[in-house]
């Protein structure tokens, strides 16, 4: 199991990361018209609306707070930030973020397989994804009664040192992590798989959704009117440009 671990925990989160970057990248510059989301809103609006700000509510907060949660040292929050303290913010407040989730992503699974003009027009990666994110989305839940288990925070700071390793290319000891509980390691594989499908779903529409930032540091587009030369009698038009 050993070698397992190995590859699973040092090896496989570079794989992801290669394929999500280098994938995002040819399929933009290859095939710029499959980059979208595919909305389905013309067909059937009703719980579509529920659906999705209760999802992406739930799934940004989810997103931050494990990018924060786990890349951040423990030396800076650990000055006035017990990790027990941490791992008992994160697990209120994740798990009122999940369930938030879970019902947004709940009912845009359902209407994607039980509405069958959605399903009739849905790509089989559409629902794929969707299933995808709602087993991580469930795994993750399931870790919440395993953290209140061992309240110290020590959980937390083995998988924080894990990802903190990975992104500063520092060695990895993978059988640290084969002790903790399988859904801590099932979540944690799952979701590097997620990144590694990224490329291939429609979930490459949300690079366009953090570009959009960059339009509150656009300068302002100047629009300006002028006349026309036109024959004498003629009525001057303005012309916007």
């Amino acid at each position: 199991m050993s070698g397992v671990y190995g590859f699973l925990f040092q090896v496989y989160p570079y794989v992801c990361f290669m394929v999500f970057i280098a994938g995002s990248l040819i399929r933009f510059d290859q095939n710029q018209y499959t980059w979208k989301s595919d909305s389905s809103q013309m067909l059937r609006a009703g719980t579509l609306r529920w659906g999705s700000n209760l999802f992406h509510f739930g799934v940004l907060f989810l997103f931050f707070g494990h990018l924060i949660g786990l890349f951040t040292p423990h030396s800076v929050y650990g000055v006035f930030m017990s990790a027990a303290t941490k791992q008992m913010l994160a697990v209120v407040a994740g798990g009122m973020a999940g369930l938030v989730c879970f019902v947004g992503l709940s009912l845009l699974l359902y209407r994607r397989v039980f509405d069958a003009r959605i399903r009739l027009t849905s790509h089989p990666t559409d629902i794929a994804i969707l299933v995808i994110l709602w087993v991580q989305l469930v795994v993750g839940l399931i870790t919440l009664p395993y953290s209140w288990q061992h309240t110290d925070g020590s959980v937390m700071l083995v998988l924080a040192d894990w990802a903190q390793r990975i992104v500063t290319l520092r060695p990895v000891d993978a059988t640290v992590l084969s002790g903790l509980p399988w859904p801590y390691l099932f979540h944690v594989v799952f979701g590097m798989t997620i990144f590694l499908l990224f490329p291939f779903s429609r979930l490459v529409h949300v690079w366009s959704g953090f570009a959009t930032i960059a339009y509150l540091f656009r300068s302002p587009q100047v629009v300006r009117s002028r006349r026309l030369n036109l024959p004498a009698g003629h009525d001057q038009p303005r012309q916007q440009i």
